[in-house]
């Protein structure tokens, strides 16, 4: 495989400003176009530290992709590296001058001479038209490798990989294998057990290019499965049979297919189909599991509304919850979960009711009741359960997960499936 480097410029990655996610998108398209990705580096807005890099990686590397700097500030120095590096003049794109004029046209912003500069380019590239900004990215040539450079902002840089950057790669790199690789995303169960008990050895399968990583996360373990070949369809027929027995394994706890699967999709799926609705009333969730649901287009099919019942008089004046509940029981209890779920269902209409109470954390915790204990109440047309979950010490990562176990409850007990997430135990 053709070995490849990326480089992404920026003080803001560095200290922290700004989270890189420009590295592993690129990391992820070079790997499935049939590049192996060597090293990943993060420099400063530093001229002869960039400059160092990118010489020593377009000398040794089949490919290099660099992200960042070439914006209207003085910081923006990548532009006048590559340019020094090649040698070539700098000369103006007079089709990417008339569309940074239109946008600021469009925008009713002043246009300056700083602005006029972003349509200055190195003679000897090839201009990456970029219809969604203002930078334009650059493809270079050199002896038998290539180096492309790209602005930093992710939108921009996925349009230009992905419409510009990858016909330039195919018509460079024309004899290059490909990758094919299938994501099976999972809930409810850990990453042990989902490799050792659910699904188990797999080396057998394992053999002319085939691998499989189990990538864990706070919301579920995705499943990937990948082998390469000479056409993407040479290289999915590998994984055929690995695919097979991952459905006969882990069928039950696998809840979709795809990088970009999202399990409330799924879920809304499943009610349009059974013609159910369903309505929210949450404490220590705050809203997620609604705006989790409500994220997916045309959910108003389905999701009727939610109540953010925090504060215990909500939810005895909004859902219903018995006084005694609370005072006997405390708000985290499988009581007031249930009486939740129930109360929010018939006071909406809705065919299912969920709730969340418990204690996210990292205070408020009790010996009895410590930081990570969660209700989670059901009611589905009648019949209702709760279940407890006891999760970690981090607000976010309590939240997450009782998320995604209200969830995965839904989706198993739409199915049918007698199992719960997290082995957890139904209460009545």
């Amino acid at each position: 495989m053709d070995n490849a480097q990326i480089i992404t410029i920026g003080n803001e990655l560095l200290i922290g400003d700004t989270v890189n996610t420009n590295a592993s998108w690129i990391g992820r398209f070079l790997t499935e176009n049939g590049f192996s990705v060597k090293q990943i580096f993060t420099l400063p807005d530093e001229y002869n530290l960039v400059k160092k890099r990118v010489e020593n990686s377009i000398e040794n590397c089949a490919l290099t992709i660099v992200t960042g700097g070439l914006g209207p500030t003085h910081d923006d120095i990548t532009k006048k590296i590559v340019a020094h590096i090649f040698n070539a003049e700098m000369v103006m794109n007079e089709e990417v001058l008339d569309h940074i004029k239109k946008i600021f046209e469009r925008r009713d912003f002043v246009f300056s001479k700083s602005n006029a500069d972003q349509a200055l380019v190195p003679k000897n590239c090839t201009v990456l038209f970029n219809t969604q900004g203002t930078a334009p990215g650059m493809w270079f040539e050199h002896n038998e490798n290539a180096l492309v450079v790209l602005p930093g902002v992710p939108y921009e840089m996925k349009y230009l990989m992905e419409n510009e950057v990858k016909p330039q790669i195919d018509r460079f790199f024309p004899k290059r294998d490909v990758w094919a690789t299938r994501y099976y995303k999972t809930a409810g169960v850990p990453e042990s057990t989902l490799s050792d008990d659910v699904v188990g050895d797999l080396t057998q399968y394992l053999n002319n290019g085939v691998s499989v990583a189990y990538l864990p996360g706070a919301a579920g373990v995705t499943i990937r499965i990948s082998a390469s070949g000479e056409s993407r369809q040479s290289a999915g027929r590998k994984l055929d049979r690995l695919s097979e027995v991952l459905h006969q394994k882990a069928g039950p706890v696998i809840y979709g297919e795809g990088r970009d699967c999202e399990l409330a999709a799924v879920i809304g799926e499943l009610l349009v189909e059974k013609e159910l609705t369903i309505a929210t009333a949450e404490s220590c969730t705050g809203g997620m599991i609604a705006n989790t649901i409500t994220d997916v287009s045309g959910s108003s099919r389905y999701m009727l509304g939610g109540i953010i019942a925090y504060a215990n008089d909500v939810k005895t004046g909004q859902l219903g919850v018995n006084q005694k509940t609370l005072e006997n029981n405390g708000a985290v209890s499988k009581n007031v979960a249930l009486q939740m779920a129930e109360g929010v269902a018939k006071k909406l209409g809705a065919s299912i009711g969920v709730s969340t109470t418990g204690i996210a954390g990292p205070t408020g915790g009790t010996e009895e009741k410590p930081v990570g204990t969660v209700w989670m109440g059901f009611w589905f047309d009648g019949v209702r359960f709760a279940l407890k979950a006891n999760f970690t010490n981090d607000r976010n990562i309590n939240k997450l997960r009782t998320e995604m176990v209200v969830l995965e409850t839904i989706r198993r007990h739409l199915l049918g499936l007698e199992s719960y997430p997290y082995q957890l135990n139904p209460q009545r």
